[in-house]
């Protein structure tokens, strides 16, 4: 069996669009006919740029090669240009279309991916989600909103999750890492109080940042929000700020998390070495399945645990789900329910009781409606993703209103 065929889908999930403005698709065919789905994270150029350098890497470096070689193709990538060293974008595309293998591998062997990984060492991991608004919720109000951020944290209590995630300290901007406003502190602590007040001990907090702060910043904000004990201090500083962990993990205690923006174990390496004590690959850019096997394999050595990032589509989750099934240092992965999500993937993958069951079905475990994926192409100009130029303000509330939302008409 050999990789014969390439197609690229760039998906618009409507409104609200939680999950980023577009997501990147890819589904390889073999010479024999099978199909494997997967999806690219790497979000640092446009989606028709982004196309050129997917169908590159795949032409280059993988047309023609069994899928089987997934370390000879990950080398040839990675070295791609006399590189050796990780290259975000080049490696956001080989990520995806290195799923789509595994997923071709395992519906041609007739096994789920995880069994051709090592085997299945739990069949249901935990879940965490974002706080979205309620339906009575206005925006943006929602997101500064402490009151409305505990509504939503019961809501997701009493459908099951034991963790929960929000980011109240404004938005993620081309300036970072700043100084937080006084009011910005202010503020995250009044959401962890109120959450924390709202779910008492049922639930897990998840401190988001995005990467914003200053070191002096992060650990300011840390030592607020610290009384009210979340299980997780997120990207606290840039990703190119990997050593002032270091300074954070000694004077906040929270553990620290990061890893959505880090790709090769070259980068989560260094992620614990100074200090991060859970890392998030987001396995569409950190390198694919098996990339992500090595970086828990790292973590482990480190007594480090893995709780796979998601903001992108269910593609993506699904590898998250058969990565997580293989690793006993796992300790729960990001979902987002949404009918689109739901619905791309026919329902073949469910959160119940705040769970994730692994399929056991061949491959991802996930059966992918193209039809529903082609009609809804991407017709936008902005990336997955934005940062905002605009400078933080020390006078008024910053707000950041859930990533790349779709405006409603």
């Amino acid at each position: 069996m050999k990789l014969a065929d390439l197609d690229i889908i760039v998906t618009a999930p409507p409104a609200p669009g939680w999950g980023g403005r577009y997501w990147i698709l890819v589904k390889l065919t073999s010479d024999t006919g099978v199909v494997g789905w997967g999806e690219c994270y790497g979000a640092t150029v446009g989606p028709d740029a982004m196309k050129a350098v997917i169908a590159d890497v795949f032409e280059r470096h993988m047309a023609g090669e069994t899928p089987e070689n997934i370390e000879l193709m990950f080398r040839r990538v990675y070295s791609s240009g006399f590189t050796q060293r990780p290259d975000l974008t080049v490696m956001g595309a080989f990520s995806g279309l290195e799923i789509a293998c595994w997923d071709m591998l395992g519906k041609d062997r007739g096994r789920p991916v995880h069994a051709l990984m090592g085997g299945m060492i739990t069949d249901r991991v935990r879940a965490y989600t974002y706080l979205y608004p309620l339906p009575q919720h206005q925006l943006p109000e929602f997101w500064i909103s402490p009151e409305m951020a505990a509504e939503s944290a019961v809501d997701c209590v009493e459908r099951g999750y034991t963790a929960i995630k929000f980011d109240p300290a404004g938005p993620y901007t081309i300036r970072s890492g700043h100084m937080p406003s006084m009011s910005d502190i202010t503020r995250s602590a009044a959401f962890c109080e109120a959450i924390r007040g709202a779910v008492g001990d049922r639930a897990d907090l998840l401190f988001g940042t995005h990467g914003q702060f200053s070191t002096a910043g992060a650990i300011r904000i840390g030592q607020a929000i610290a009384p009210f004990s979340p299980l997780w201090f997120e990207e606290p500083m840039p990703p190119d700020q990997l050593p002032a962990i270091a300074r954070v993990a000694r004077e906040v205690p929270i553990p620290v998390a990061t890893g959505e923006r880090l790709t090769t174990r070259a980068e989560f390496v260094e992620a614990l070495r100074h200090g991060a004590t859970i890392l998030q690959p987001a396995l569409g850019r950190a390198g694919g399945l098996w990339e992500g096997r090595k970086i828990a394999a790292l973590a482990e050595s480190w007594n480090a645990q893995i709780a796979p990032h998601l903001y992108a589509g269910p593609i993506e989750w699904a590898a998250n789900i058969q990565l997580c099934a293989t690793i006993p240092n796992g300790l729960m992965a990001e979902t987002i329910e949404t009918p689109f999500h739901d619905a791309l993937v026919k329902g073949s993958l469910t959160v119940e009781d705040g769970h994730v069951s692994v399929p056991t079905t061949p491959g991802l475990g996930i059966e992918v409606d193209e039809a529903l994926a082609r009609a809804h192409p991407f017709t936008g100009d902005g990336l997955h993703l934005q940062m905002s130029e605009a400078p933080v303000s020390y006078h008024e509330a910053n707000v950041f209103e859930g990533g790349a939302p779709v405006k409603t008409v």
